[in-house]
């Protein structure tokens, strides 16, 4: 699955391309419990399709109903109006019938008929790896874009919104085999573009999934081509040292959120000691290696320990901290796969 922002930017291209009236709506501020966080976006064609998410549901069904002619009804909105602020769930009653949780509140800016060309310019750039901020004037609903040099949080004031998208995540698995398909593929569910290297043939030849892009060079230069940046993790399979250790290095130099190797604790121990004894390595340039990896979910098969894996990197993405006991039981966790 590809980024869910560029997702909804190209759709909404697409519709707004093709002369429909269709509308972008943010999600800008959150009060109490909220389904979807600030910076979600969603958008609505005047037909009644929705792409995107600012709610579990039931705000998308009401305006759906108030803003499209699906069902034969919908309110008209002159093309240039001005985008609009609306709340949900100010009540306790409006809370329960839009089925946010309690005392959830949501404000939400609407764009009506958003500027087809802003919105190319936008996808092409975000389609081109760039990191993008979109500033909206809340008077007029002019769009001014520009590169950002870091994702910054949404803000709103009374006079414009600001919010930066792209580009999307990305992982590097080094080692082909089971596990690396289990983990691409919720990878790429998780919106990650997924790169795999892999300079042994014998392993390639029983991939299987498509829409990750594969790599048989050794493992260093291809993380020297991937070129991790704060939205890239790197994630070593292989239980190889010669394949594992010299890429892990490579990438620990760089700006990679997660950096991880599969194995006991046995083995994350003596790949440490090598590093530091081979490759001048100290226990704080090391300190970014993850290994064991995973988080404890007691799995023991490729697919569990897939998902332990994949969550633990979502964790530290969304910058949740592990609980010290989930540290300590990492050991615990990888027991299927690793060496005799």
């Amino acid at each position: 699955m590809e980024n869910l922002d560029v997702m909804v930017l190209r759709t909404l291209r697409d519709w707004r391309r093709a002369g429909k009236r269709a509308l972008l709506t943010t999600v800008v501020r959150t009060w109490g419990s909220s389904p979807r966080p600030v910076g979600s976006i969603m958008a609505l064609a005047e037909d009644g399709a929705v792409v995107g998410s600012v709610s579990g549901g039931c705000i998308e069904d009401d305006l759906i109903a108030r803003y499209s002619h699906a069902h034969g009804k919908g309110e008209d909105v002159p093309l240039g109006a001005p985008p609009a602020l609306v709340k949900y769930g100010i009540t306790a009653d409006e809370a329960h019938r839009f089925g946010l949780p309690c005392g959830g509140t949501l404000e939400l800016l609407l764009e009506y008929a958003p500027d087809a060309d802003a919105l190319d310019t936008l996808v092409a750039e975000l389609e081109r790896g760039k990191l993008m901020r979109r500033t909206v004037t809340l008077a007029t609903g002019a769009v001014r874009l520009a590169e950002a040099t870091a994702p910054d949080e949404l803000t709103v004031n009374d006079t414009e919104l600001t919010n930066t998208f792209g580009p999307e995540y990305r992982m590097l698995l080094i080692g082909a085999g089971q596990l690396a398909e289990y983990l691409a593929t919720m990878a790429k569910f998780s919106g990650f573009a997924v790169t795999l290297c892999d300079p042994r043939a014998e392993y390639r030849t029983a991939w299987t999934l498509s829409g990750v892009t594969i790599t048989t060079e050794m493992p260093d230069d291809a993380v020297l081509a991937f070129r991790p940046d704060r939205r890239s993790c790197v994630v070593a399979l292989t239980h190889d040292p010669k394949l594992d250790d010299l890429a892990l290095l490579e990438a620990l130099q760089s700006e990679a959120f997660y950096v991880g190797a599969i194995g006991s604790r046995r083995n994350a121990d003596a790949r440490r000691d090598r590093m530091i004894e081979h490759f001048d390595q100290t226990a704080e340039s090391l300190a970014r290696l993850r290994g064991p990896i995973g988080i404890f979910i007691g799995s023991k098969t490729p697919p569990e320990i897939a998902v332990s894996v994949m969550a633990e990197i979502l964790a530290v993405k969304n910058a949740v901290t592990l609980p010290r006991e989930v540290e300590v039981a990492r050991a615990k966790e990888i027991q299927q796969l690793q060496p005799s």
